[in-house]
């Protein structure tokens, strides 16, 4: 090595690239919060570690055994036996991946049987899975609204929804949270002859509200050139008779163009999908970036979610235990005193409304202490100012740790200066 180039690596140690300005700078402010957090004493509300998960509902963290109420496994599949088996059959028949793009890499028999389960599921003609759900919307959307197109969706969407929008080269329009009148009203800015896609989600993750789509559906179709995607990923298993989502409950199955899900909340397992009745679906295939270019699903996976999906079918009194859960704790917490996200509870997401970043923080910890997990929610996830603690509820939840929750709640609050 020459004495210039022994110079110029001496003058860009790891130590002094650490300290000057560089691309981390702009998180500066965040990381400083973030520190000043930590040394009051409190643990990371984003690093908690689960060494044992017993159930759908217990977990050990740190030694004491807690009852889950963060997980979003609404309707308990993790641990059932029939999925669980499913994914060792497969694994042992067909090893632990793929390695590589259904495109290029070819589809497993697992892929094919969890997009029959999903078109059995939902009633449709065509279904695509994705790695993810995230990767569901960014697909979707980046691929189906291109230069010249609108996306028309909900101020409070969904980060995937976003980026979706972001990765495409439509044009993003966005009307205010649950709004009829706006979204109308901004249809009605746009070219008549421009063709537009409606990003809608049937339970809004952060405060547990649900979409009046049949108004949101009436207004759309007023409207020439557009299209409709309902993101289901908090609806799928709980709500409508079949378990379809919000959308299947509130009677517009027929004026959906498309439904959007996750295999991570209700199906208890990973990945994505779309469903769809339109002719010309399968072509996304072939054109979905998110798609084509990314891993497929493991064989263990699919498996799972393909057993899981057909037992949604008939669990009719799982859905109806979860409502009776999400209706007492919302009860039970309303009358203790505290602030939810929702005056009446509308889905398994139970969101309690803190003052600030302190209070919640130290909510969260005095309910882990006792024994509970949520999940602790802030900026930029929530809408500006809020935090909350955002509890899912599963439908293996008992009575008497429902109970306990409602209890473990009351001390929190009454320890922390949050119930008065």
């Amino acid at each position: 090595m020459t004495e210039a180039a022994e110079t110029a690596t001496d003058a860009h140690t790891p130590a002094e690239v650490a300290g000057a300005r560089d691309l981390f700078s702009k998180f500066d402010p965040l990381i400083a919060e973030r520190e000043a957090l930590l040394a009051t004493g409190v643990r990371d509300p984003f690093a908690i570690v689960m060494d044992e998960v017993k159930s759908p509902t217990l977990a050990v963290i740190k030694g004491k055994e807690t009852i889950l109420l963060g997980t979003y496994n609404y309707m308990g599949m993790t641990f059932d036996p029939d999925v669980v088996a499913a994914g060792k059959k497969a694994l042992d028949e067909f090893g632990a991946g793929t390695t590589g793009s259904r495109v290029l890499n070819g589809t497993y028999q697992g892929h094919r049987e969890v997009e029959d389960a999903l078109k059995d599921f939902y009633g449709t003609s065509s279904a695509m899975v994705f790695s993810t759900g995230y990767q569901a919307n960014l697909g979707m959307i980046s691929t189906l609204a291109g230069r010249g197109d609108y996306v028309v969706l909900d101020a409070d969407s969904h980060a995937s929804i976003y980026d979706g929008c972001f990765l495409g080269d439509a044009e993003i329009v966005r009307f205010r949270h649950n709004s009829v009148e706006d979204l109308d009203k901004r249809l009605g800015r746009l070219p008549a002859d421009a063709q537009k896609l409606v990003v809608l989600e049937g339970v809004y993750s952060m405060l547990g509200d649900v979409a009046p789509l049949p108004e949101m559906v009436a207004a759309v179709r007023k409207h020439a050139n557009c299209m409709i995607l309902v993101d289901e990923a908090h609806g799928m298993g709980f709500f409508g008779p079949n378990g379809r989502g919000v959308y299947e409950e509130q009677g517009v199955e027929k004026d959906v163009d498309f439904i959007v899900g996750t295999f991570s909340k209700s199906v208890g397992t990973v990945g994505g999908f779309c469903v769809s009745n339109h002719p010309k679906f399968e072509v996304l295939r072939l054109v979905c970036r998110p798609y084509v270019f990314t891993a497929s699903l493991p064989p263990s996976v699919v498996a799972t979610a393909a057993t899981s999906i057909r037992k949604l079918m008939h669990a009719g009194e799982k859905r109806a235990h979860l409502w009776k859960n999400s209706q007492r704790l919302h009860k039970g917490l309303t009358d203790l005193g505290f602030t939810l996200g929702t005056k009446e509870p509308q889905s398994a997401i139970i969101a309690v409304i803190l003052t600030d970043q302190a209070q919640a923080v130290a909510m969260w910890q005095a309910l882990l202490e006792l024994g509970l997990y949520v999940n602790m929610a802030r900026p930029p996830a929530t809408p500006a100012g809020t935090f909350l603690l955002r509890c899912s509820l599963c439908a293996e939840h008992s009575d008497e740790q429902v109970g306990q929750i409602i209890a473990m709640f009351e001390a929190a609050g009454r320890a922390t200066g949050a119930l008065g």
